[in-house]
């Protein structure tokens, strides 16, 4: 029988499975290796859509790098390290340069944290700061969207002379793809402007999901075009965008123009991380990937969310998700006090709340599907979510008929199933 190693946390389950019953879906890698520092380097003095950042940036700028926070992997401790050093032999002074944590609604980034997305040498030399999308003091209103939208940002966007967005590219539920103006919106927006542009997510005319919202999109995608139309008005001066391996290692880099750029890897990413399915099947075995795409519940539902994909309904899903950070936010609990996901979102309708949202879409899940979860969440905060707490695979699969076929997918949210 073969082993397949579900990530959980920072370590990992052995699964033994039988491989007439159970598919793995999972990326095709094979053949690929993490980038060199001179192939990043390449990908910077080739920029898409876009001059060199020697020709943008120039002795005497101002420079703010945005960096994504711990709930992603990014490889930003590779590039903004050779990103530092690039910009110090263009002539930018190190005093010149600050980092800026895009946080969102998050919880801010902690100190261990910040030397292992940034390494200790460039944590050390180079000014750091958090995002906080509450306070009012950090943020200035740069204009109101043709919706009514009010743009509030965080002021050292205009702070500084010059802008450089990094992060990882990777699919989103609602937004398409993580990455490119995601750094902007809802990373450095205020709580009232991410809330407002999350909520085109759900069409509360017709009830559910707004049509055109989905991952893998971007087109027709009413979140991703509000996004891309905040990040416009900040207009950065480059962008750099990794493809990152189940490690965390950068395979392909993506530098230049804020959204041609971006939009390159997505089409990229979609090629490679997409597996049409000839059926659904009963039964999904899906693992976040371990750290730090299972470090809440709220990051962890990105994999339960493409798990749904493959998954007749009915059927069991399995999700490893170890949850190290609890739900994810204090008062993420409080949605699930609802009847059902209709209940739900009404209440959404009355006072929407971002994390509402993510409460929604997985109790659509859970009442679609049987959905055990491994965990170290109490088993109460499970059963509150309206899923089965269990504490290890064979427990899970001690409750599914013995000749269910099933998937495997070992890295959950980075495997978008298609149903043809």
């Amino acid at each position: 029988m073969p082993t397949i190693q579900l990530g959980y946390g920072s370590g990992s389950i052995d699964f033994d499975y039988d491989a007439a019953r159970f598919e793995v879906l999972a990326p095709d890698e094979s053949g690929s290796r993490p980038l060199s520092d001179e192939e990043i380097g390449a990908a910077l003095d080739d920029p898409i859509g876009s001059p060199r950042l020697e020709e943008l940036i120039a002795a005497g700028d101002s420079v703010l790098i945005v960096a994504s926070d711990g709930t992603r992997a990014t490889a930003s401790a590779l590039i903004i390290n050779l990103l530092v050093r690039r910009l110090i032999q263009a002539g930018v002074e190190a005093s010149e340069i600050t980092i800026i944590f895009a946080t969102g609604i998050h919880r801010a980034v902690h100190p261990k944290e910040k030397l292992e997305l940034l390494t200790p040498f460039i944590s050390q030399r180079i000014r750091t700061i958090d995002h906080d999308a509450y306070d009012p003091s950090h943020l200035v209103q740069v204009a109101i969207t043709e919706r009514g939208i009010p743009v509030k940002v965080n002021r050292a966007l205009k702070d500084f002379a010059k802008v450089i967005l990094t992060g990882g590219v990777g699919f989103h539920y609602f937004a398409g793809f993580t990455g490119g103006r995601k750094s902007i919106c809802p990373g450095l927006a205020s709580a009232e402007t991410i809330e407002a542009t999350h909520m085109l997510a759900l069409d509360f005319e017709r009830g559910g999901r707004r049509a055109g919202v989905a991952a893998g999109q971007l087109d027709g995608n009413t979140v991703n075009e509000e996004c891309e139309r905040v990040a416009a008005m900040i207009d950065p001066a480059f962008v750099v965008n990794a493809i990152v391996d189940e490690r965390g290692r950068p395979q392909k880099v993506y530098t230049g123009h804020w959204k041609l750029a971006h939009r390159r890897a997505c089409a990229d990413y979609a090629a490679d991380h997409s597996k049409r399915l000839n059926e659904k099947r009963e039964v999904v075995v899906v693992s976040c990937g371990g750290s730090p795409y299972d470090i809440n519940l709220i990051q962890a539902h990105k994999a339960l969310d493409m798990a749904a994909h493959a998954c007749i309904d009915g059927g069991t899903i399995i999700l490893l998700a170890e949850c190290s950070d609890g739900p994810g936010r204090a008062d993420f609990m409080k949605w699930f006090e609802s009847d059902n996901s209709r209940a739900l979102e009404a209440r959404l309708r009355e006072k929407y709340e971002v994390n509402g949202q993510t409460a929604w879409a997985l109790l659509t899940k859970t009442e679609r599907f049987r959905v055990h979860l491994i965990t170290k969440l109490a088993d109460d905060e499970a059963h509150r979510m309206r899923m089965i707490p269990t504490h290890s695979l064979a427990e899970a699969l001690t409750n599914i008929q013995p000749n269910s076929k099933g998937f495997i997918m070992p890295r959950g949210a980075a495997l978008l199933p298609v149903f043809v």
